[in-house]
């Protein structure tokens, strides 16, 4: 009798592996699923600027604060496991979920958050990528080791929708009485824009994003335009 053509232990071997895959990636979805969560409580906390006065931020941000204490948490939680594994093979898992988590840190920051003793927080303030890795404890833009970090591309994406926080919240203010904000958020969107206009972007999803943000200049800037024509700008801010 002729041996088999094909060992057995083949699949045997196929086996094991597919099963060791389902359970990593099985438990990796259940770490991001906590972390979308801590994510999504963050970002409720962070629509009532809309209808904050600027006054009452240091309350509505400590809220804040305690949501992203749980995300730092629970990315720590995730950057231990994945880092075991090859980061690219599941990276996409996690992309979206981590840039909205990296957003609410910069928008926290921008609105006067993140601060400590020897650097308060104040208004306008933007966490470069290295800075928001500190934040996280995470390494940025690694491409000497195989392990999760933070990309340049997921910190970009984060911004963009800081931006369009940000645009929203321009016109929510001036509802608010606040116009100095709103001339504020426009000069920093305008600046934003100038910045990514320089970048030689390859990333075909940032691409199409970042057009998005020349949509929020206009929708500002027309914001702007409306209290200068009915003189409501304050002097300082209109020079």
């Amino acid at each position: 009798m002729a041996p088999p053509m094909i060992d057995p232990a083949l699949f045997d071997q196929l086996k094991d592996n597919i099963e060791k895959d389902s359970s990593i990636r099985k438990d990796l979805e259940q770490i991001i699923e906590e972390l979308n969560q801590n994510v999504s409580y963050t970002q409720g906390v962070l629509t009532k600027i809309h209808s904050t006065p600027r006054s009452k931020y240091p309350a509505l941000l400590s809220q804040v604060e305690s949501g992203i204490k749980k995300e730092l948490e629970t990315t720590t939680r995730l950057a231990q496991f994945a880092s075991q594994y090859p980061y690219y093979k599941y990276n996409y898992k996690w992309g979206r979920t981590l840039q909205d988590a990296i957003a609410t840190v910069l928008l926290n920051a921008w609105l006067g958050g993140m601060g400590s003793d020897s650097k308060p927080g104040e208004v306008g303030r933007l966490l470069t990528l290295e800075e928001v890795g500190h934040v996280f404890g995470v390494p940025v833009n690694l491409k000497d080791r195989d392990a999760f970090h933070i990309t340049i591309e997921e910190y970009l994406l984060a911004l963009i929708s800081v931006v369009e926080d940000l645009s929203r919240l321009a016109m929510n203010s001036v509802t608010l009485g606040d116009t100095e904000l709103a001339v504020q958020i426009s000069g920093f969107i305008k600046d934003l824009h100038g910045g990514f206009q320089m970048l030689n972007l390859k990333n075909d999803i940032l691409r199409k994003r970042v057009d998005s943000v020349k949509y929020a200049v206009k929708k500002v800037e027309d914001v702007v335009y409306d209290l200068s024509l009915r003189n409501l700008i304050p002097a300082k801010d209109a020079q």
